[in-house]
């Protein structure tokens, strides 16, 4: 699962599963429902709670994705806030229910790049570490 840089697609979201990084109260698109919210696997599992920090300080995010046991996990300052899985009918489910449903490609590619995007707004990243577990 990762995003895939072939030319027939156009963005990276278009096929790597997005992990919500946003401010909570202030952003627009965390009032469009809690799997809009930081921390969620966007339009497809919420939050298991709000455990931002406030603007101004930095927050820890650790995503794990295990191919080995079809689990992939969020912690959001430590707390677990999602759980998922990585293939089968549960995920073809999410996705079918979700805004990606019919999107070719989309949260299938075991491998490939990481995104991180943004929607015009200021966004700061430090100690991105990432390993083969």
């Amino acid at each position: 699962m990762g995003v895939n840089e072939d030319e027939k697609f156009k963005t990276g979201y278009q096929t790597g599963p997005e992990i919500q990084i946003l401010d909570n109260d202030k952003h627009p698109d965390a009032k469009a429902g809690t799997t809009h919210q930081a921390g969620a696997l966007y339009d497809m599992v919420p939050p298991a709670k709000d455990v931002t920090k406030p603007v101004g300080e930095w927050n820890t995010m650790e995503l794990t994705v295990d191919h080995k046991n079809n689990r992939g996990k969020v912690l959001l300052n430590g707390t677990e806030m999602v759980t998922f899985p990585i293939t089968n009918e549960e995920w073809n489910a999410m996705v079918a229910n979700s805004k990606f449903a019919g999107w070719d490609g989309f949260g299938t590619f075991k491998t490939g790049k990481i995104g991180l995007q943004d929607h015009g707004n200021v966004v700061s990243f430090r100690n991105i570490k990432i390993k083969q577990l």
